[in-house]
Formats: C-alpha cells, structure tokens, sequence
C-alpha cells in the first residue's frame, strides 16, 4: 500500500518519540536485560546495569522496566560480532543457510565481497546476492568486487570495469570496494585499477586491500593509490608495516588461511584500535564444528589476548572502519544486537538478539523468511556451464611444463621445477583449468606437487576467482571424466576413481554454491574429502579449498590458469 511522503515523516517522528520516552523511563522498554554486566566499548571495561532496548536500539544502560525483561545477572553481554571480510560463496550454501549456519555464533554483521558470483555472472551476480539477502536477520553489507577477473590474463564469466559496478554505490548496503587484488596493477598505475580507486572516492566509500608480503616503496604506492586496509598479513612483520603507513589490519583466521596465531600480538593497547577479525573463506564443516567469529575471540583469548579487547576487535572496531555508526557498542542509539555468553573461560553462546529480537536460545534458531529472488537471476544463477565433453586427449601434453609446489597449511606455492610427465612416486600430478563460462576450449595444464593424490582424479568449479573448472589427476582419462562429471552436475566437486565417482558435492547455484541445507553440503563434503583422503591426498591440506587456490594468479608464487602454467612475481606464462 503506497504511503505518503507526510505519512513516512510521521511513523519516524512518532518512532523517535518512542525511543526518546523509553530512555527516559516515561514509558516501558521493549526489552529489557536486567542487571546485565557488559562489555564497554568505550572504557574497555565491565560495566553493570540494565540495558533497554525501544524499536530496536539501545535506548539506555541504568535502572528500566520493560514489557520483556530477561534476567542476566549470571551472563555477559555482548555487542553483536562482525565480519570484516568474507565470501559468502565459500560457506557452499545459500547465503540464507549461511545465516542459520552463524547467528548461533553471535554473529549479526557481515561485510561480504560477491567477487566469486560475480566472476560468474558479472553483474547479475552482484544483484542475485543482495537480493538473497535483503531482510535476512544478519545483516549483510556489500564491498563491490574490484577485480573481475582477478587479473586481466585470467579467463571469467564476466569483466566488469569501474562503470558495470558503478550503480550499486547507490544501494543502501554497500559499503565501498573490495579487496584490490591486483596489487601489481595497482602498484604500476594500471588504468582500469586506477579507474575502480578513484569511482569508489568519488562516491567517499571505503577500498579494501589484498597485498601479501608487499614492501617498501611498492607497499607505499599502494596505499597511496588508497587502498585503506589489509587482510593478507600472515606474518607480524608485514603486518606492523602496513600499520606504520596507516592501513586498518583485518586478522583473518578461516579455512584456507589461519592468520591469528601469528598476528595475536597484535591485540595490544598498542595496535588493537586498528585492528579487525576476519574469515574470508569458511567452509560448512568449519562453520557448524568451531564456529565463526566467536572462534576467533575464544581462540584470541586462550593465546593470551585481554578478553575485552578481544571483544571490542570482533565488533567494534570494523563497525567504526565501515562507518556502520549504530552498531558494535552498547550504548544508546545502538542496535540492539546482543551476544549473550556465561563468562570469558568457557564462552558458551546462551542467547543472541538481532535489533531487541530474541533469534537464538541455546543454539536454536527462530525461523525466518527467505528473500524472494526475481526468477530470471535464479535461472541465470542455476545455467552457468558451457563446456564440451572431454576427453583424455585434450589433457595431453607431452612439453615440459611448471611444476606448482604446494606449501603445507598455506596458500602461498613454491616454484619446483618443470616435468614432462606425471610421476605418481614422487608425487607429481597433472593439474589443468578448464574454462567452463564462453566454451573456448581453452585448457591450462601444468603439474602440481605436494597434493599426495595416487589414484584417480578430483575436479571441482570452485577455482578462485574466476570459477573455472579445476582439475589434478593421476591420469588423463579420470580427470576428463571428473571434469565431465562436474560439468553435467551443473558444478560442484567430484572425486573420480576407477571408471565412477567416488563422491560427489552438487554445487548447483553458479557451480560455487548448493540448494540443500548447510548440514546436507557438510556431510558430502566430509564425504568427499574422506574419499579423497583415500586416494592419498595428503592430510595437512584441505583436499578442495586449498586446490581452489592454486587457480588464484595473484598469489605467490605459481598459479595455473586456463593458459598454462603462470608465475605471479614475474607476471609471465612458465
């Protein structure tokens, strides 16, 4: 029903009076938490008091009565956590089960890059999110995605310069541009780069960075170019640098890349103000097994970390970095989005409330709509492949080609070598991108080593960031089989062996994320990650994220694209 313009200034003037009336104690609170002890932002202490709560703010701490009143007198409370940087396609699920996934945890904030979508479906990508999202009871704000592809040598679905993205400055949830990936090009004052930096200032809008083990003159060009933040770091070293120039550090502890240990120091009166939480990638069995943000404050906690501090980091400090005023403090004119926990040693979640609504009691969650999204970009979203059937001879390859060698436990690889062949004893596999969005037939191939893999093949279309179809195998024939196999699923991952999928994980929604409840993705996914296991894939990796990484040309130092084999520092085919 159409309001007037009168009608609106009148429901929000007689909302303001509400609240102004609640703080005063002239009228009954919607909620009220009685003899609260909670964590102050602002003097980085314990306070005591009753925390009201009218239309959904914080009206005020002191003595209140309200229409509900919980008794806290045995809890802490919190303000609502926040995410600082992730993917929302990494969780494998709909960005509605993701919700169910982490509101248990207290998280009620997330700030998202919808670069993997969007490496799909271009725009359309971008729309399909925010649409998936509106309404949900974490809110989930957008950084646009800066590089699409993650650098021009690499093959996407789309390729969207400053003027594609433009538009979507204007929706109320975005809070600016994400992550610079192409630090090179940054650094050399690429034009489309450059272009991207100065739309996002034009619109005064925040520019988040990606810039792994930058230094010196080339670290300070970046920042001057105005790139505000950083959430590569993973040593204190790098981390303390782009501290000293000014950078906001976003402390990432995920599934593919855990940053906390080494960056704990950080959490002192010296740093801290500067500093954020962050995940970036979370896999399903991550997310229901440990956790989310509220991981990464008990796991700050046990190593040595002051639990306040601890605290106003998984909140506050990113509120202020994105200019999210009104949340991650408890404080009047605040939302009221609580974390309710029993005490700092043993963190257990009691309640979590979401603006002055109870959504989580002992780890239940109350039901909530799903988005309604347009038809055409569930369509769109749900026929994404264009890939034609394979075989082994479209996988041979008899020159010398690079040799990717994988690190344990990080992303980063090393330089081994070339090889001719694979060589199952000495672990050297045959690894390819296929892309799979314009049915180029374009096909990378290189060999990988450190994966472990003796038998069969395991393919998946979760290759960042452009989500072509990756492939490591034993031998030719099983890997065109699992890459056939992803591709009639409509994606997802496959572990090939003997003739026959051993496992498979359906990934339905552009190849990057499922349909089903996050608890079905988990157990395939751990499934197929047994079976992968198996087949002698190496235990100290994830068997799918980590290989998703290796198509990733802007991380050192060998990367494989849909054109071979590609070397990052020196940016050149090898």
């Amino acid at each position: 029903m159409f309001e007037s313009y009168a009608g609106k200034i009148n429901r929000k003037l007689l909302k303001k009076r509400r609240i102004i009336n609640a703080a005063a104690g002239r009228e009954p609170a919607d909620l009220v938490l009685k003899n609260a002890s909670y964590v102050n932002v602002f003097s980085n202490k314990l306070c005591r008091a009753d925390i009201a709560v009218a239309e959904g703010l914080i009206v005020g701490m002191g003595t209140y009565s309200g229409k509900k009143e919980v008794d806290c007198t045995s809890s802490i409370v919190l303000p609502g956590f926040l995410d600082a940087h992730i993917h929302l396609e990494s969780s494998l699920v709909s960005p509605t089960e993701f919700v169910k996934a982490v509101l248990p945890h207290g998280t009620t904030t997330v700030i998202t890059d919808p670069h993997e979508i969007a490496n799909v479906m271009g725009t359309d990508g971008i729309e399909y999110m925010l649409q998936a999202t509106e309404g949900l009871p974490v809110d989930v704000r957008f950084m646009l995605p800066s590089c699409v592809p993650a650098t021009p040598l690499d093959e996407s679905g789309a390729v969207l310069d400053y003027r594609a993205i433009d538009s979507f400055y204007d929706h109320p949830r975005v809070q600016g541009l994400a992550e610079m990936m192409n630090f090179v090009g940054t650094i050399a004052g690429d034009e489309q780069c450059v272009e991207k930096i100065v739309a996002a200032q034009a619109h005064h809008k925040k520019i988040d960075g990606h810039a792994p083990d930058l230094r010196e003159n080339d670290l300070n060009a970046y920042i001057a170019a105005g790139v505000y933040s950083d959430h590569e770091c993973h040593d204190l070293q790098d981390a303390i640098a782009k501290l000293e120039r000014g950078q906001f550090i976003m402390i990432r502890e995920g599934t593919a890349a855990r940053n906390l240990e080494a960056l704990v120091p950080l959490l002192c009166d010296q740093y801290s103000e500067r500093c954020m939480f962050c995940t970036d990638d979370k896999h399903p069995n991550d997310l229901l097994e440990k956790g989310h943000i509220d991981y990464i404050v008990k796991e700050a906690i046990r190593l040595g970390a002051d639990p306040i501090t601890a605290v106003k980091v998984a909140c506050h400090n990113a509120a202020r970095y994105f200019l999210l005023n009104n949340r991650g403090a408890i404080a009047p004119g605040y939302l009221g989005d609580f974390v309710i926990i029993d005490d700092f040693e043993h963190f257990n979640i009691k309640q979590v409330y979401k603006k002055g609504m109870l959504m989580v009691e002992n780890g239940i969650v109350r039901d909530f709509p799903s988005p309604t999204i347009e038809q055409y970009l569930t369509d769109r979203a749900h026929s994404t492949f264009h890939v034609d059937t394979l075989t082994a001879e479209d996988f041979s390859e008899h020159r010398p080609r690079g040799i990717i060698g994988m690190v344990n436990g990080e992303i980063t690889t090393l330089d081994a070598g070339y090889s001719d062949r694979i060589d199952v004893e000495y672990d050297i596999l045959k690894i390819a991108v296929v892309e799979r969005h314009k049915n180029t037939r374009h096909i990378g191939i290189g060999f990988l080593q450190g994966y472990g893999l003796k038998s069969g093949a395991v393919a998946t279309s979760i290759s960042h960031d452009s989500h072509n179809i990756i492939v490591v195998g034993t031998n030719e024939a099983d890997m065109a089989a699992a890459v056939n196999r992803v591709t009639a699923l409509n994606g997802g991952i496959v572990v090939w062996d003997h003739g026959s999928p051993v496992a498979e994980v359906p990934l339905a929604i552009a190849g990057i994320m499922s349909d089903e409840p996050l608890i079905t993705v988990n157990e395939k996914l751990e499934t197929a990650k047994e079976q992968a296991y198996a087949l002698g894939v190496s235990r100290g990796i994830d068997p799918f994220m980590t290989l998703s990484f290796m198509a990733l040309p802007v991380i050192p130092s060998l990367r494989i694209t849909t054109r071979g084999v590609f070397d990052v520092g020196s940016q050149s085919y090898v």
